[in-house]
């Protein structure tokens, strides 16, 4: 891990998402990008919208703010490289994160509930839905963060294998216990002991692993996810995401975006 991407909108929550990719930085020598858009439309840059004079006093406020940002003792010794564009959503992450060949981004979230989430959704969920690499979530303050018991969920079928190889290669590589984890729901998706194994042992068989997965009985996957979490007290909650957009998102969510509004441990998303 040598590079990390940070969103930053300068609130507390962004602080939080930096002093984690903070630790992260100091344990295995990355570079972090400290991105901030100023939510700004190519009309309203261009001569016919925003006086160019205007523009660069927003560029320049925008500096100031991370100098002011970034002067904690915290980030002595950390390489942190501001990065300030205009775009007006922050769904354009994931084309910072290809120029730069990031590894990580590490996103601060408020979370959303009820309609508002359903309507507006949060900017974690969009960076969530839009990237292409992982994105770990982070409500709280984790100065001290680390990452030694990992959870991954899934529903074990043969379109989360590319999913569970990222996470597992993720595990290795920051040296975490990785706890694999089935959620068994009533209604239409129950399964029976015997054929849960038996998915799961096809799932592993094809991903060329030998894990053990617990299966956990719970009222949703989303409840179970967080149950069996805190049960053993899980630094970090890996899951996949599709990254549904439009009507299909709105009809079929996402377990990984719902959790990342969610939980209240760090969720580490990982695009299907």
């Amino acid at each position: 891990m040598k590079k990390i991407i940070v969103p930053l909108d300068f609130s507390e929550q962004s602080g939080y998402a930096l002093k984690v990719a903070a630790s992260l930085a100091k344990k295995y020598e990355a570079e972090i990008f400290a991105l901030h858009m100023l939510e700004l439309s190519d009309t309203t840059l261009s001569s016919s919208g925003l006086p160019p004079e205007q523009a660069v006093f927003l560029l320049k406020l925008a500096e100031k703010r991370f100098n002011d940002f970034l002067d904690k003792p915290f980030y002595k010794g950390v390489k942190i490289t501001p990065i300030v564009k205009h775009y007006k959503v922050l769904a354009e992450v994931n084309e910072i994160a290809k120029k730069h060949n990031a590894d990580l981004v590490v996103m601060g979230s408020h979370g959303t509930d009820g309609l508002k989430e359903i309507f507006i959704g949060s900017n974690a969920e969009k960076v969530v839905r839009n990237s292409d690499i992982p994105v770990l979530v982070v409500k709280n303050d984790l100065a001290d963060f680390k990452m030694e018991n990992f959870v991954f969920a899934c529903d074990f079928k043969d379109d989360s294998l590319v999913a569970f190889q990222k996470a597992r290669s993720f595990a290795d590589t920051v040296s975490a216990k990785l706890h694999l984890v089935y959620i068994n729901t009533p209604g239409d998706n129950f399964l029976s002991t015997s054929d849960a194994y038996k998915r799961i042992s096809s799932f592993l068989q094809k991903a060329g692993a030998g894990k053990e997965v617990a299966i956990y009985n719970d009222y949703s996957v989303e409840k179970g996810v967080l149950n069996y979490s805190e049960n053993i007290n899980a630094d970090v909650i890996g899951i996949p995401t599709h990254g549904r957009k439009g009507l299909s998102h709105f009809f079929m969510g996402s377990i990984g975006e719902d959790l990342a509004n969610h939980a209240n441990i760090p969720v580490l998303t990982f695009k299907i």
